[in-house]
């Protein structure tokens, strides 16, 4: 018999996140919550959910980015294809280039693995739709289809004008004649480069050093998800659409290990009765606490954090034998304590506020919601909003959400400290 030739080993694709912490236009821009979500960790995601993608690099001079990074990769437990490079800081300026932020990753990955990669990816945390179909795209054109450079594209229609006033041959149209305005249909196709993935054969990268030489083949993106993130109205309009073009966010009980409730506002309609007497009363739902007692017989962790220092919300968690902390100023200090305390890691904690003043503990879980009837700024950040107003039964939905609509799923012995 002929021997056969050993099979060719899959090619080693790693994808290279660029994330420094300074940044002029938006202060901890990586960092920054786009629905709920860091823009390193959505890049990170979008990675490790790729099928093309061997390892993720994230190339960082901020140990807070590194942090956000891993957390990303444990919460899809792939925290061993998650690695972070301490990026020098003569490649960590204003006036550093992508490429020798890759460059430098790639080096570092090869020699911590002892392995050569066959492609290299470049992934921009500020473009924040970026898809794990846009990464395979990229990855595959040069993977599979012998291309030696890939990069996003998007279909362009609009009419490009250059302001040349000031030189010999005046403003003028760019892509288009300005005496000549044919229709859409009769143009040729323009295609916009989103900024979002690139891809690289890594023997060809090293070699020119930039991110487009040979073939560059180009992979058609939705240009509803295109958007860089460069100032603060970009990150306005990226949260924005957060709710509209990030896939259903909804969790489930796999993903949540506990349940901590904010109170007024949340557990209320936010409005306060006061009798003759200087008494405050406040109205609760019925269906939220049948969706807390679902929660506990469960076997989540519950706990009721709040500002309010009024008796009714101590009073309202021993109704629902519902462990509380109230009167409380820095309620993420006191929710990391309470995860310490309880060994339960912050990621796989869903916290439900309304206002402001729950934004800290929205940076501290990893599922943050907001009830339909919070603020816009507590909306923007959060990972999933209810359909449901605050003190109208947003706490049921989202026991709907963990459990299923009749509340009866995935029940187990109770073990949460409710019952101890």
């Amino acid at each position: 018999m002929t021997p056969t030739s050993a099979p060719k080993p899959d090619p080693t694709v790693l994808a290279v996140i660029p994330a420094r912490g300074g940044s002029k236009g938006v202060p901890a821009k990586n960092l920054a919550q786009v629905g709920g979500i860091p823009l390193v960790a959505r890049a990170v995601r979008a990675c490790l959910t790729a099928r093309e993608v061997t390892d993720v690099v994230v190339t960082t001079d901020d140990a807070a980015i590194a942090d956000a990074a891993r957390a990303a990769g444990e919460a899809l437990g792939a925290a061993e294809r998650v690695h972070c490079v301490q990026r020098p800081p003569a490649i960590a300026g204003d006036t550093a280039t992508s490429e020798a932020a890759v460059l430098h990753a790639l080096d570092a990955y090869e020699a911590m693995h002892e392995r050569i990669a066959d492609v290299v990816l470049l992934v921009q945390c500020t473009s924040p739709f970026v898809t794990r179909e846009d990464i395979d795209g990229v990855a595959a054109a040069v993977v599979r289809d012998g291309a030696d450079t890939a990069v996003t594209v998007a279909p362009f229609h609009g009419f490009i004008w250059r302001d040349g006033s000031a030189v010999e041959d005046g403003t003028h149209g760019v892509n288009h004649d300005k005496a000549v305005r044919p229709r859409r249909q009769d143009r040729p196709q323009d295609l916009l480069e989103t900024g979002a993935a690139y891809a690289m054969d890594v023997a060809g990268f090293r070699t020119h050093r930039h991110r487009f030489f040979g073939h560059t083949a180009l992979v058609t993106t939705d240009p509803a998800r295109v958007l860089e993130i460069d100032d603060p109205h970009d990150l306005a309009r990226a949260r924005a659409l957060a709710p509209l073009l990030d896939p259903s966010p909804l969790p489930t009980r796999e993903d949540i290990d506990a349940v901590v409730l904010d109170f007024d506002g949340t557990q209320t309609d936010d409005r306060v009765l006061i009798d003759s007497d200087g008494r405050e009363i406040v109205a609760v739902h019925r269906g939220d606490g049948l969706g807390i007692a679902a929660l506990c017989r469960a076997g989540l962790d519950l706990l009721i954090l709040s500002t309010e220092q009024n008796p009714v919300v101590a009073a309202r968690a021993n109704k629902l034998k519902v462990p509380v902390l109230h009167g409380i100023d820095r309620k993420d200090l006191a929710l990391k304590q309470w995860c310490d305390e309880h060994g339960i890691a912050p990621e796989r904690v869903l916290y439900v506020g309304n206002d402001v003043n729950d934004l800290p503990c929205f940076a501290v879980a990893g599922w943050p919601v907001a009830v339909a009837s919070a603020h816009d700024s507590v909306r923007a950040a959060a990972r999933a909003v209810t359909t449901t107003p605050g003190g109208f039964g947003a706490i049921r939905e989202i026991a709907a959400w963990l459990l299923g609509p009749t509340l009866t799923g995935h029940l187990s012995t109770p073990t949460n400290s409710t019952t101890k």
